[in-house]
């Protein structure tokens, strides 16, 4: 492929706030100071396997900004599991004279977006994760309108539990990283903050719980869906895999909240935020932060630096190869949860 005259664009895995902002930046800058046509890949990499397109010019994405969720649809295909996924997506850029692809995304689409990088394809990539936990970049979009919406719960909840001395158990998305409970535990100041990252005693939860209920005060615990006991495992909510190996997970919440009562006697509920956290309007960081990774995404195209991700370094919006982007997961560091417990109680 050579030449960038049109370039195809995608959201692939979970929807986030920020998708459209991003999809917005490129379309306008793309037509407005590059000369050149976007396609719309509808349904993540279903889009380019099947041929499944949208045409996106300046009235399609004039009022998109501040809405949530994707207008390209979304999915968790993955190519590389498809009878002839990268043969599929070559044909039809092919078909619909495509010279370059951005891909927008978390761990798993920009995998494959590495991956067909790797084939010869000409990609770049946005970073695109609510749980933040994509290395190379600070902060990814999405994240910050989760945070906002888990420590608004924990504010509402705490009125709550005052007035009926419940201990109060808010499960928030973290598979494998707890930056959303990390935030907005501290954000929402909970007693306990529970992440992924290291098993947690129950014992040790119950004393943090009863010393806030012998001060005349109910305790709000904010766990990761993904936090594990001590001597327990992940709770699944389904045990089946998607296209990328993944569980779903969902529960540790729920199952904490009854232990709680057994061992402390005190009353406890459970809250899991769930989707709530990637729905909705994205906050003016993440529209901003999205819109500026659009607008670097489309001048990577434009320069030819493909294989790479924009990224958030500071205050800076950089370019870094997909192969770092996507070699780990960005956890918490322990040290950050132990800073953490100066104020727990």
């Amino acid at each position: 492929m050579s030449g960038t005259g049109r370039v195809g664009v995608l959201t692939g895995g979970g929807d986030c706030p920020g998708l459209n902002a991003v999809i917005r930046a490129v379309t306008r800058k793309a037509i407005e100071v590059h000369g050149k046509e976007i396609v719309g890949f509808r349904n993540g990499w279903r889009g380019p396997l099947e041929g499944l397109t949208m045409p996106l010019d300046l009235d399609a994405v004039e009022n998109i900004l501040d809405r949530g969720g994707t207008v390209l649809g979304s999915s968790r295909t993955n190519p590389y599991k498809e009878p002839e996924g990268v043969e599929r997506i070559k044909r039809t850029l092919e078909e619909n004279r495509v010279d370059a692809l951005i891909a927008i995304g978390g761990e798993d689409t920009l995998g494959v977006a590495h991956g067909l990088a790797g084939e010869g394809i000409p990609v770049v990539g946005v970073p695109k994760t609510i749980d933040n936990d994509l290395d190379a970049t600070d902060y990814t979009f999405g994240f910050d309108t989760a945070v906002h919406i888990a420590t608004e719960a924990v504010d509402r909840l705490r009125t709550t539990a005052e007035s009926h001395h419940r201990a109060l158990v808010v499960e928030v998305m973290g598979r494998h990283a707890g930056w959303i409970a990390l935030h907005s535990g501290l954000a929402g100041g909970a007693n306990v903050i529970l992440g992924p990252e290291q098993r947690f005693s129950v014992d040790w939860v119950c004393d943090w719980v009863t010393r806030r209920f012998e001060r005349q005060y109910a305790p709000i615990i904010v766990v990761a869906e993904g936090a594990v006991p001590e001597g327990g495992a992940e709770v699944l909510q389904a045990g089946e895999r998607d296209a990328f190996g993944h569980v779903r997970l969902g529960g540790v919440g729920t199952w904490l909240a009854e232990e709680l009562a057994q061992r402390t006697g005190h009353e406890s509920r459970a809250v899991v935020l769930g989707h709530t956290q990637r729905g909705g309007t994205p906050t003016a960081y993440d529209r901003v932060l999205a819109t500026r990774f659009g607008l670097h995404a489309m001048d990577a195209v434009a320069e030819g630096d493909y294989g790479r991700m924009v990224a958030l370094r500071g205050t800076d919006i950089v370019r870094v190869p997909l192969e770092e982007a996507t070699a780990q997961l960005k956890t918490v560091p322990l040290h950050r949860y132990t800073e953490a417990q100066a104020l727990f109680g």
